[in-house]
């Protein structure tokens, strides 16, 4: 009796025995592939980290080189959402500033030191199109300029201010016309025409909102004058 309780105690020692040590090398592969997974989470947040694109001013797609001015601008959309126009990431005109309005938005800024010197609106549906003229021939040489319609900027507008705008580099202003979107970036004393600038038609056959074509986009890097 004592010699089969003495082999039952050996049995039981040996399968406790074998139970730890399979329970422990079993913990032991776990700890392994949690640490191994918890690894592999840290260098993958740490790649998508180092793998983020840049962001560069105005959210522009690129960096601009150096001495020019990172700009971005959009017009507005149909007659509710107000154009934006941003540059050096400094958001100059926008609906949350509440400084834009219907009619053509502009946008004047020093061609050397790049800080704003206006911003304004004219009414080119229901408004007077002499003050706009009076302001266009104000304009100092070395200034640029950046203009963006909303709802209507072409109503209004007759050749003598089609073609003041025209002077500042210009190209689709002659034919701009009713619900038309447009976005311009020009100066006051350019020789040739301006390659910034964008024009959509209003048209009823691809019109993107009711009345309204859809919103135009443009981004550049504007050389500082030196």
């Amino acid at each position: 009796m004592r010699v089969a309780g003495a082999a039952k105690l050996v049995v039981a020692v040996a399968v406790f025995l074998l139970t730890f040590y399979v329970i422990s090398q079993v913990f032991e592969i776990k700890m392994d592939a949690s640490l191994g997974n918890l690894f592999a989470r840290s260098a993958l947040d740490t790649a998508a980290r180092s793998t983020k694109p840049p962001r560069y001013k105005c959210g522009i797609s690129k960096a601009c080189p150096e001495k020019h001015f990172a700009f971005k601008m959009a017009s507005g959309a149909a007659n509710v959402v107000g154009p934006k126009i941003c540059l050096e990431d400094n958001v100059l005109m926008s609906g949350v500033k509440n400084n834009v309005g219907r009619g053509i938005n502009v946008a004047l800024v020093n061609g050397k030191t790049g800080e704003v010197l206006d911003t304004k609106y004219f009414d080119m549906w229901g408004g007077d199109v002499a003050p706009f003229i009076e302001f266009l021939k104000s304009i100092q040489d070395g200034t640029i300029v950046l203009m963006g319609t909303y709802d209507d900027g072409a109503t209004k507008l007759n050749d003598e201010a089609r073609r003041l705008i025209a002077e500042l580099g210009s190209t689709s202003i002659t034919n701009l016309g009713f619900r038309d979107n447009w976005v311009f970036c020009g100066g006051k004393g350019i020789k040739t025409k301006s390659p910034f600038e964008q024009h959509i038609k209003n048209n009823k056959d691809t019109n993107k909102y009711e009345g309204w074509p859809e919103v135009v986009e443009m981004e550049g890097c504007i050389p500082q004058k030196q």
